[in-house]
Formats: C-alpha cells, sequence, structure tokens
C-alpha cells in the first residue's frame, strides 16, 4: 500500500503516522519576544477527515485547554485515520496576561475571518482559518462560561444542518442547542467557508471543572469515532442530548444581593420563581422568574447585581421530549 502524502502547515511537513508541535509566528511583543500559535499536528497512517480543535479564543477561558491536553493523551497518529490540528491557546496574549481580550480590548472571536493586514485580533484570526481551519472539514470550537458565570455542559449548534445536528448528537453533551452564529464569530467564519463546526460550552473562566472537561473530552472523542477517524470510545453509548430551540438569560429586575434558588441542569417550570434580589437587611426587593420552561444550562457565580444584570440562562425544551445526560447540582 502506498504510503499516505505527507500534511504541509506552516512550511512543514509532517509525514503519515507522526504527530508534529509547531509553533506559527503571530507578532514580537513591545520586548522583542516573539508570540505564536502553538499547533499539534496528528497525522493518521489511513487516509480520512482533517478536524481542528481550538480553545481560549477568549484568554480567560481555560478548561477548552484541559480537554484538548486529554484528547492529545489518548490519540496516536497510528491509530489515527485523517489529520487533527489541535490549537490549544488561540489568544495568547490574554492568555499570558490572565486577560479575556487582547491587548488592545478587542474580542477575537469578533475579528473572524481576519485580515493579514489588519489589527492584531485581525491577524491572529486570519492565521488560524488560513492556516489551520482551510485545512479541515470539520472543527470543534472550546469555551467556557465568562464573567462569574458557569454554565452547564452544553453543545450550540446548527441543528437545521443534518450533518452538524448528527455530529452534535454523536458528541453526547448533556444539551444541544439550536445557535445562530454571530457576526466575525469563528463558528461564522468556519462555517461560511465550508467546515462543519460545533461549539462546546462548559464551566467557567479561569477554573477547571472536572465534569465539563470529561464530557467535552468524550465529546471529542465521540465526534471522531462518529467520522471514522478512531474506533468508537469505550465508554458504549453516548448519551441523548436534551434539545432546546432558544434559552434567555433572565435579568435582575432590581440592584442588590442575589439569592439563588436553582441549579445548573435543573428543569424549572413556565413562571417559576427563580431567585429573589433582597438589600442588605435581608429585605426581599425584586423577584426572577422563569420565562417559559426548561433548564438551567447557566448561572451568575457573583451575588452583587445591578439592575439588568444577567443571572440565570434558561434553555426552552418539551417537558416530552427524550433526553438522560443532564447534569443537576446545585
Amino acid at each position: 500500500m502506498p504510503s499516505r502524502p505527507a500534511f504541509e502547515i506552516g512550511g512543514r511537513r509532517v509525514e503519515a503516522g507522526r504527530s508534529e508541535e509547531l509553533q506559527l509566528p503571530i507578532a514580537r511583543l513591545v520586548t522583542g519576544t516573539e508570540m505564536s500559535l502553538p499547533v499539534m499536528v496528528l497525522h493518521g497512517v489511513e487516509p480520512g477527515p482533517g478536524l481542528w480543535l481550538d480553545a481560549a479564543i477568549h484568554g480567560d477561558e481555560i478548561g477548552g485547554v484541559a480537554v484538548i491536553q486529554r484528547v492529545l493523551g489518548w490519540l496516536h497518529p497510528r491509530r489515527l485515520r485523517g489529520t487533527v490540528l489541535a490549537v490549544p491557546i488561540v489568544n495568547v496574549h490574554g492568555f499570558v496576561t490572565g486577560d479575556r481580550y487582547l491587548p488592545d480590548r478587542r474580542d477575537l472571536n469578533r475579528a473572524f475571518p481576519g485580515s493579514a493586514r489588519g489589527s492584531l485580533a485581525a491577524r491572529i484570526a486570519h492565521l488560524l482559518m488560513s492556516e489551520v481551519v482551510a485545512r479541515c472539514a470539520y472543527g470543534i470550537d472550546l469555551h467556557t462560561g465568562s464573567d462569574h458565570r458557569f454554565n452547564l455542559p452544553q453543545i450550540r449548534a446548527d441543528l437545521d444542518d443534518p450533518r452538524t445536528r448528527e455530529l452534535a448528537v454523536a458528541f453526547g453533551a448533556p444539551v444541544m442547542i439550536h445557535s445562530r452564529t454571530r457576526d466575525g464569530s469563528l463558528r461564522e467564519a468556519a462555517s461560511a467557508a465550508g467546515a462543519t463546526v460545533l461549539l462546546y460550552e462548559g464551566g467557567e473562566a479561569w477554573r477547571f471543572d472536572e465534569e465539563a472537561i470529561g464530557i467535552g473530552a468524550q465529546g471529542v472523542l465521540r465526534v471522531l469515532a462518529s467520522l471514522g477517524m478512531v474506533d468508537v470510545s469505550e465508554d458504549g453509548r453516548a448519551p441523548v442530548p436534551v434539545e432546546s430551540r432558544r434559552s434567555r438569560w433572565v435579568r435582575a429586575p432590581v440592584s442588590g444581593i442575589v439569592d439563588l434558588a436553582v441549579g445548573l441542569g435543573e428543569a424549572v417550570e413556565v413562571r417559576q420563581q427563580l431567585a429573589a434580589v433582597t438589600d442588605s437587611f435581608g429585605r426581599r426587593l425584586g423577584r426572577l422568574r422563569s420565562p417559559f420552561t426548561g433548564l438551567v444550562i447557566g448561572r451568575s457565580e457573583h451575588p452583587l447585581v445591578n439592575r439588568g444584570d444577567a443571572v440565570l440562562h434558561i434553555a426552552e425544551t418539551s417537558p416530552t421530549q427524550p433526553g438522560d445526560g443532564v447534569i443537576r447540582r446545585k
């Protein structure tokens, strides 16, 4: 059997059955230190599709880094069909400085598809698109909650697209949510370029949550198995996700101290009281109620709120739909 052709990226060649780590130059810091995009290439012995994994597009969302670490620990190019490109830290500048955004305060996930001559955000976006996304038919974009928010593990994707839906089900997260793409996001740009993309959310910024990491890593392996890139994962049948077609953040009606009455993954009924807002003496100032029957998929971990602050994220669900992967935690 003829050998599979080498994989070329960033001026490097990775032979079939080999893995290689490389650094794609981004820009130099004011000190002269060069910043680069870390990429791990696993080029399988046998033919198959290309899939990328990325994390930390927002520099404070480190949970996806742990997901990629765990997946790389399980994969070997000699047992892989196709090619996996892993980019554990996209926003290198924010990751190093402990910041969600880039030094110029731009949100990298609003800069795609980017430009080779634009802002720093545009240049990083262009580098990822041209060197990684352009070489793959599939991608999984890993995120966590932000700004003191904790997200239930969930897939966000275009569930009206049959192929995307198939992979969302295969991932086996507790919840899958039909979600439109946002202007300038990686998911929008990659989808427009012809890739099939899943966005995974789970956990919170600057924290490792074992459940979110474990569900994310197992989900990636299930997607790889669904694409025929690896043998079926050992954990057996994937959980059936609960499906939601819309979701809404419930916001504080007044400023004060919030007392939550529900936990992540908890089923709620329309008009059910979700939380109360009190003053510093404990007097109730207002209540938060569910806009529809559904599940709590996100919550703020900050007890002090201003009027209009997002407190609880509710995904609308049908009371009769299947689903066995929901986590219930306070």
